[in-house]
């Protein structure tokens, strides 16, 4: 399974790791840590000498209940940054953690090179249309409801079946509009309670069906945290664990905060 990102082919066969670059102040783990550029530069390369494969740059906070911003201030978070690290390492290819088509269109075109949806298209079904017009991998998460409302959403009737319905009904929109690589995401912590983020984690698998890359994003959630009983900032551990269970279970992508121990778990997971 490959994926064409800057031109290159991406051979997922081989399991990818991607890193975090949090650009909110608000982030459940890391928000407001990244104020000045020598801090954002520093940790990009930190995560691109680790191993990462691609950055992903998200300016508005999806934590449940996080306050909602306007796409001029999420643009005026991301958009300098996208240049800043397009100027720096121009090889790095830049995934744009949003939802809102004016972002993405704004971000592709000053370098960045995927997108990376927490809704799947139903926030701003228009989002598919500029992935689309230039031609960028596009990741689509489960998500119901947004990022205010999605904590009071977690009933089904069942959650796989769904989330595979979901999941088929958005491939079809990007095959329809020519989308040549979806990667999909469960949307861990995303309008699912911590019995049914281990259930999805347990029956992975399961998206297999659907002929997509899977991108797993567990690092230091509070299904972790507060099942061990203690803080995002104690949970890399945890992470580590879920994430080599993640692999096993069909997972091409790690989304984290921390690149080299996700490496780790790669190369060992390719000797099991």
């Amino acid at each position: 399974m490959t994926i064409l990102l800057k031109k290159r082919l991406i051979d997922l066969s081989t399991p990818k790791v991607m890193g975090i670059l949090n650009l909110t102040p608000d982030s459940f783990y890391d928000g407001g840590r990244l104020k000045f550029d020598s801090q954002i530069l520093k940790l990009a390369e930190k995560h691109l000498k680790d191993g990462a494969f691609a950055l992903d740059l998200g300016g508005y906070s999806s934590r449940p209940g996080a306050d909602h911003i306007s796409e001029e201030y999420e643009l005026g978070r991301v958009l300098p940054v996208v240049e800043l690290l397009t100027k720096e390492f121009p090889e790095a290819p830049l995934s744009i953690d949003t939802f809102r088509s004016t972002v993405a269109d704004a971000c592709l075109k000053s370098g960045a090179s995927m997108i990376n949806d927490i809704s799947g298209s139903q926030i701003d079904p228009k989002i598919l249309e500029v992935v689309a017009e230039h031609q960028v991998p596009y990741i689509g998460m489960h998500m119901k409801g947004t990022p205010q409302t999605m904590k009071d959403l977690c009933q089904y009737d069942d959650l796989m079946v769904e989330m595979r319905m979901y999941f088929s009904s958005l491939i079809k929109r990007c095959t329809e509009l020519h989308i040549n690589d979806v990667i999909i995401d469960p949307g861990f912590g995303f309008a699912k309670n911590i019995e049914q983020n281990f259930q999805i984690l347990r029956e992975l698998k399961e998206f297999q069906l659907l002929d997509c890359p899977i991108l797993i994003g567990l690092s230091r959630k509070s299904m972790i945290y507060k099942t061990l009983g203690t803080n995002a900032s104690e949970a890399l551990n945890g992470t580590t664990a879920l994430n080599m269970i993640a692999l096993q279970n069909g997972a091409s992508i790690l989304r984290v905060h921390d690149v080299k121990e996700a490496m780790e778990c790669v190369t060992l997971s390719q000797n099991l």
